[in-house]
């Protein structure tokens, strides 16, 4: 079975992730959303809250899981089987950064293979760290998260 694993901290999960998996679904026999753990980025919403809201807006695609890591996400691959890294890009700063981290993984595990995903260009301004900065000061972020995901910010008062 191939298992991929779709790494990111998803804080908070956007449309773009939700584009990301959508399309990634259908080419693997498993596909796992990794939330990972960033300790260089500042957390807007708990592990906890990004995995209720990753579980809920996944459900329709019975072949999609998603876990939590607070380890290297070469370990957790192991651990699980999983063989591919699904990462998405929206410019070219993105692969020059997801090729880096795809060589460090490579080294850590020759078995591992990244598979790179051009982000839909609808989906292409979209991240999690705009989103962020457009919710501290007020703006509507609506166009960008899915109704669960603005619901909890809303409910978090932001």
């Amino acid at each position: 079975m191939l298992h991929a694993v779709f790494p990111g901290t998803f804080d908070p999960p956007t449309f773009g992730h939700l584009n990301i998996i959508e399309r990634a679904a259908p080419l693997f026999e498993k596909l796992t959303v990794l939330i990972a753990e960033n300790r260089q980025k500042r957390q807007l919403l708990t592990p906890a809250e990004r995995l209720a809201l990753l579980t809920e807006m996944l459900e329709p695609w019975a072949a999609v899981s998603v876990a939590l890591c607070d380890s290297l996400v070469v370990q957790f691959m192991q651990e699980q089987g999983a063989r591919v890294i699904v990462r998405g890009v929206r410019t070219i700063t993105d692969f020059a950064y997801e090729a880096e981290v795809a060589a460090v993984n490579r080294l850590l595990n020759p078995a591992l293979e990244t598979f790179f995903m051009l982000a839909d260009t609808r989906y292409g301004a979209i991240s999690s760290s705009a989103v962020k900065e457009i919710v501290a000061f007020g703006g509507d972020v609506s166009g960008m998260v899915a109704p669960p995901v603005l619901a909890t910010l809303h409910r978090k008062g932001l």
